[in-house]
């Protein structure tokens, strides 16, 4: 498998500019990109099997999320959230300039994804009151990049309570192991929920999961990522779900719900009522997985191919 491009862009916020690492597959000046976006705690290399197929069609870009992999730490740890995240992506697209954009989204990326979505609609009507003499709304960032198609892996709009507790209990977690051998069991025991995988492809996981430091193998990414997530309120909870439910049903194009079986994050209530507000949504489950597929298996990756090449 041939290695990716690695490249980065600046983004703002509130605390100053930050650099945004991602690796490119494909070429360059392929018009037709798509966007991939990891889980929390994750990195884009966890695309590293899908974007090497994928780039024999699409120029395919694979961010690491701020706070994560190659990227910046955010200073202020409370920014780190879907509205940054979605402004970070919006720097990013302003400076590839796709002409034609697929979103694959693993779980917090497919909720960048529905923020997106939500920005992409709130810049519309701004623009619509702008016309007729009204104030825009300068907070809504600028981009004119619409998606074209939509994958959500193991993710909607409603996630589910206990699932998110399981995540809350370490995801800011300190670890540190004096090999890497260590670090893939480590690794295969905190994340059985992605089914079962080779020896080979438990190593990629782990991989750019930990990165070595003085001789320890310790965690990829800023251990703060944790902080907002843990302030999470109940009622917080609940306007973000009102919010990315509008955001999924402002979405006119063609969808691919991609889950695991076993998911205890999106549950089959959740997909069914998606797959009933988009005519055009589709779903794929895969036996033997929870939370959630990592999209290295032969039969994942096909069914993504297959979605986008329709």
């Amino acid at each position: 498998m041939t290695s990716p491009r690695l490249n980065a862009v600046a983004c703002s916020s509130p605390m100053g500019l930050h650099r945004m690492a991602y690796c490119e597959w494909g070429a360059a000046d392929n018009p037709r990109v798509v966007l991939c976006v990891h889980g929390l705690t994750r990195s884009g290399r966890d695309f590293d099997v899908l974007a090497a197929e994928l780039s024999k069609e699409y120029r395919v870009i694979c961010p690491d999320v701020a706070g994560r992999g190659l990227s910046d730490r955010l200073l202020n740890p409370s920014l780190y959230g879907v509205s940054q995240y979605v402004a970070d992506m919006v720097s990013l697209l302003n400076k590839i300039q796709p002409e034609q954009l697929h979103w694959i989204g693993t779980s917090m990326g497919g909720l960048i994804g529905l923020g997106y979505l939500g920005a992409l609609e709130a810049a519309r009507f701004s623009q619509s009151r702008q016309r007729i003499g009204q104030a825009a709304n300068a907070a809504v960032p600028v981009c004119n990049y619409p998606v074209h198609k939509l994958v959500l892996n193991d993710v909607g709009p409603h996630l589910e309570p206990a699932s998110l507790t399981r995540i809350g209990e370490y995801v800011g977690a300190q670890v540190s192991l004096s090999d890497f051998s260590e670090a893939v069991n480590y690794l295969k025991f905190v994340s059985q929920s992605f089914g079962p995988h080779t020896d080979e492809q438990w190593h990629a996981l782990t991989r750019h999961y930990f990165i070595e430091d003085d001789g320890h193998w310790i965690k990829h990414y800023d251990m703060d990522i944790a902080v907002p997530f843990k302030a999470m309120t109940p009622e917080l909870v609940a306007q973000g779900e009102m919010m990315l439910w509008s955001s999924y049903a402002s979405y006119k194009g063609p969808v691919l719900i991609t889950r695991g079986a076993e998911s205890d994050l999106l549950s089959s209530a959740t997909l069914a009522k998606m797959l009933s507000i988009n005519p055009l949504a589709r779903s794929a489950e895969f036996a033997g997985v929870g939370h959630a597929p990592t999209l290295m298996q032969a039969d994942q990756i096909a069914v993504i191919t297959k979605f986008l090449n329709d």
